[in-house]
């Protein structure tokens, strides 16, 4: 499946804001939680895990 612009939107927001990005991806749901937590701990692991979110669905 090619990226659509809105992919691209996505990923730059996941790049400044991570939690953001997968929030635009999957809703309210424990990815987000997920994520929370993750940028919590550290910046770099909650942009790791927003790109994974948006890659995969």
């Amino acid at each position: 499946m090619p990226l659509t612009a809105s992919d691209f939107c996505k990923i730059i927001l996941a790049i400044l804001l991570p939690p953001l990005g997968v929030f635009l991806e999957r809703g309210c749901s424990g990815d987000l939680l997920i994520n929370i937590i993750f940028t919590c701990l550290g910046y770099l692991p909650g942009i790791i895990h927003a790109l994974y979110i948006i890659f995969k669905y």
